[in-house]
């Protein structure tokens, strides 16, 4: 139960996964359902259209009565993670951890979480210059490449264009989709934004879409001195903190959560909000504990 500076400390991604997954106790999806298998589970009564071939004919010759043998058979899908990696995520906490930072810990573990439970995972991380991709994969060495993806990749310039994502809106079967972002650019003011634009059409493509909102709890507080400047990391445009103002900040700013959530949720998506002063293992839990089926 590390915090995340501890962890960014450890310098090492595939033991920082493990922890942070250990510590989460839970799974992406339940892992067995019942059906054609191999380890045999129970048995039910036989029903037309029932394939014959499953039917146990020698209780059936002792009882009179028709039943087929069910197995345990696990589930397959595919877990996607996507990163915002726009400059804005670049922004540092009180501890001086990144949202980046903060979202790599968490991808990492998640990825470790997917991956152990046979699932293809891949990772797609989102700046300006295009689209990074790690394609989804079950085999052994996929982790190792999504962790050195991740350690490779750095925060820069804007969210890109909408033509871009078009490799992430194809049609998919099973699947479970995470974005990772600060999500600035979600919400009433911003309609039409890429970033908006995705997360309108992920749910289209079909299963299941989570989005962790992630922000630094000094940007929630505006927890600065009083002389301190203000830069925006993707425009870079400056302001002159003005302490008298918190309040009007506190106000606007509760406004924008509140609407940045609806308009999520009402793309048919499920929405959590983290920060980045939160141990990595805890969030992972309550999140992977949520209602992934249930996000309005």
């Amino acid at each position: 139960m590390l915090d995340a500076a501890a962890l960014h400390a450890l310098n090492d991604l595939s033991l920082v996964a493990r922890l942070i997954a250990d510590g989460a106790q839970a799974g992406l999806h339940p892992s067995r359902r019942r059906g054609e298998g191999i380890e045999f589970s129970q048995y039910r009564p036989y029903q037309p259209g029932d394939d014959l071939r499953r039917l146990d004919w020698r209780l059936a010759a002792r009882s009179d009565r028709y039943y087929l043998r069910e197995s345990d058979v696990d589930t397959r899908l595919t877990a996607r993670l996507l990163l915002d990696a726009s400059a804005s995520m670049n922004h540092l906490d009180a501890a001086g951890v990144s949202k980046l930072q903060y979202a790599r810990l968490l991808l990492a573990g998640l990825a470790y979480i997917a991956h152990h439970q046979g699932d293809a995972v891949g990772l797609y991380a989102l700046h300006h210059s295009g689209l990074q991709t790690v394609p989804p994969s079950a085999d052994a060495g996929q982790l190792p490449r999504i962790y050195h993806a991740l350690r490779q990749l750095s925060a820069t310039g804007t969210f890109p264009a909408t033509a871009v994502l078009a490799p992430l809106l194809a049609r998919r079967g099973a699947s479970v989709t995470i974005v990772v972002s600060d999500l600035y650019d979600v919400g009433p003011e911003h309609p039409s934004s890429p970033l908006a634009q995705l997360l309108r059409q992920l749910r289209a493509a079909g299963g299941e879409v989570l989005v962790l909102h992630l922000l630094a709890r000094n940007e929630y507080d505006l927890d600065y001195p009083a002389s301190a400047m203000l830069e925006d990391l993707e425009t870079g445009q400056r302001l002159q903190l003005d302490v008298t103002q918190r309040a009007t900040y506190q106000t606007q700013l509760q406004q924008w959560l509140r609407e940045t959530e609806q308009t999520v949720r009402g793309y048919g998506l499920y929405y959590h909000r983290l920060f980045t002063d939160e141990v990595p293992a805890q969030a992972l839990r309550q999140v992977l504990r949520g209602q992934l089926r249930s996000p309005v």
